[in-house]
């Protein structure tokens, strides 16, 4: 069974910058697109990020185009998401997941197949 183990979230003030951590454990990492999510008191969970097999290409929600940046190391079995210019409304519990689906990133969260338990990303004004 996989698991996914996020680090690196806390408290931020506005402006500033974090960089979160997904391990991957129990499947063949590399063979998985990956993905970020995030979801906010009240709000539906939506997606962020996501990342191809390769590594070669990644995509992001257009609230979060230029200031987030995606990336992986298969080596690790690692997925990052480096936020820069964070903005209040970017405080949620961010998720990494896992899809099986080898053609592309897929942004609905009922497609992904393993999901880590999350971190928190408070960002002050």
């Amino acid at each position: 069974q996989g698991q996914l183990v996020e680090s690196g979230g806390g408290l931020v003030q506005a402006g500033g910058s974090l960089s979160l951590g997904c391990a991957a454990s129990g499947f063949t990492f590399s063979t998985y697109a990956m993905g970020w999510f995030r979801q906010a008191p009240g709000k539906e969970r939506e997606f962020v990020a996501g990342i191809v097999r390769r590594g070669d290409r990644t995509y992001y929600a257009d609230s979060v185009e230029g200031r987030f940046t995606i990336s992986r190391d298969n080596a690790k079995n690692t997925v990052y998401l480096q936020m820069n210019s964070l903005k209040p409304e970017d405080t949620a519990v961010y998720y990494c997941a896992a899809d099986a689906w080898g053609y592309g990133i897929r942004r609905r969260s009922e497609e992904y197949d393993y999901w880590g338990r999350g971190t928190q990303v408070t960002v002050s004004s």
